[in-house]
């Protein structure tokens, strides 16, 4: 950030991907159990070093009865098709911005969660989920929730660029939840999909018990309320958006939509102490007039979508089951992009089955208010590319497809009831099915 031209901005391209899993590796990372008030949440914390070796990864289970994907049959974080030569070039441009390390020099922190964007989102392909949570937390009161604003609430940020910055959960807050990163892959048709397509689905008829509402947001970009359709809260609508506010509240970087640095725990003094960099500090690049979300922003634009696996007779005998269910009446499998100035993400089928909208999951709800999504409602995650992620569930506690079936609540209680009551041979043939997706 901040750099002085385009082509400085670029020669710390070599070595990025390096850097990018080393920062990966020494930071705090995998499944974490409960946290309780006003524990530190993971120990490193500071600017990584180099060199660091990364952690090995557990192969995946062998038991397909578990529900555990195979082996991914077509490589991810690659283009859309039909992007025009230009569009490419945005889109390479983009990555390597996705990829870069950021420095404090450049504006990183003084509070963070990492300091690239592949560090959280690399499963798979560049773009992917993967295991690194993050710390949300409040206070709850007679199911009134107050996100502890004025104490740095509700995101925590683990890392720091001075261990006299450290964030920790405070001890007021008695409701912590944890968040992984959600998969990029096919973004930019999501994006491009009507809001008034969104819409209609709280119109359509459902079964008894299962509602479901959209989100709506204030767009920093566009100044206008429109439908969210990113994070697990569906809280934010535009992909510009949503790389703004990770670059501020993931990296510590401000920028032209979110210019107001985090203060740690809301301790502006300490934040005066520590924060060396002027605001903004992603400026905006004479050149193509563009900033480094905006980079960003393009890279997840153009990611295709996940490819689809095999068909095979379980994995169709599978899909008829899913639907039996009613999973489909959320996990809606596809919609369709409206006009677009991109010709491949105009009018295009997405096949992302999801409907959405925000939905009460019971107990499986974070516990967190945000924006318009209550406590016990979360977004209906999208399902295509489910075979290539290391866990699932927003929390990441399953650890196979079956578990995550089994975890759910609230209005999905009875589809879970009857997943549950299938034959092992029916059960297998829906796990078979969602394995293609």
């Amino acid at each position: 950030m901040s750099m002085p031209s385009f082509v400085g901005r670029r020669v710390i391209v070599v070595g990025c991907l390096v850097a990018a899993t080393a920062a990966f590796a020494q930071g705090p990372r995998g499944p974490q159990g409960p946290q309780g008030p006003g524990q530190p949440p993971r120990a490193p914390v500071g600017v990584p070093g180099p060199g660091a070796n990364p952690a090995p990864v557990a192969p995946p289970a062998a038991n397909p009865n578990q529900g555990r994907p195979g082996p991914q049959l077509n490589p991810l974080g690659q283009p859309l098709a039909g992007l025009t030569a230009a569009q490419l070039a945005a889109f390479n441009e983009g990555g390597v911005e996705f990829r870069k390390v950021e420095t404090v020099a450049g504006g990183l922190g003084p509070i963070f969660n990492d300091v690239s964007c592949v560090a959280c989102h690399s499963a798979g392909g560049v773009g992917g989920a993967s295991r690194t949570t993050v710390t949300r937390f409040g206070r709850t009161v007679d199911g009134v929730f107050d996100a502890l604003e004025s104490q740095g609430g509700s995101l925590l940020q683990v890392r720091s660029i001075n261990r006299g910055l450290r964030e920790v959960v405070p001890t007021e807050a008695n409701t912590v939840a944890r968040r992984v990163t959600t998969p990029l892959f096919g973004a930019g048709l999501i994006e491009a999909i009507p809001d008034s397509t969104i819409t209609l689905g709280t119109l359509r008829a459902k079964p008894a018990g299962i509602a479901g509402k959209v989100s709506v947001v204030r767009d920093v970009v566009s100044g206008v309320n429109r439908i969210g359709r990113f994070g697990w809260k569906a809280q934010q609508a535009t992909l510009l958006a949503f790389s703004g506010d990770a670059y501020v509240n993931e990296m510590g970087i401000t920028n032209r939509f979110f210019p107001t640095e985090n203060a740690p725990n809301g301790n502006v003094e300490l934040l005066a102490r520590f924060d060396r960099v002027a605001d903004v500090e992603d400026e905006i690049d004479p050149v193509d007039g563009k900033a480094d979300m905006d980079r960003a922003a393009d890279f997840m634009r153009l990611l295709a979508p996940p490819p689809r696996g095999p068909a095979t007779a379980s994995s169709v005998a599978g899909e008829a089951i899913f639907a039996r269910l009613d999973c489909a009446v959320c996990h809606t499998p596809t919609m369709r992009t409206g006009r677009h100035p991109i010709a491949a993400l105009s009018g295009k089928e997405v096949g992302l089955y999801s409907d959405l909208l925000l939905h009460d999951m019971g107990a499986l709800g974070d516990g967190i208010v945000q924006g318009t999504a209550g406590a016990r409602e979360m977004r209906t995650a999208p399902l295509w590319g489910l075979r290539s992620r290391p866990t699932w569930l927003h929390d990441g506690r399953a650890n196979t497809v079956d578990q995550a079936v089994r975890g759910h609540g609230g209005e999905a209680q009875s589809s879970r009831d009857r997943y549950a009551a299938l034959s092992a041979a029916e059960r297998q043939q829906l796990l078979d099915f969602l394995n293609t997706l």
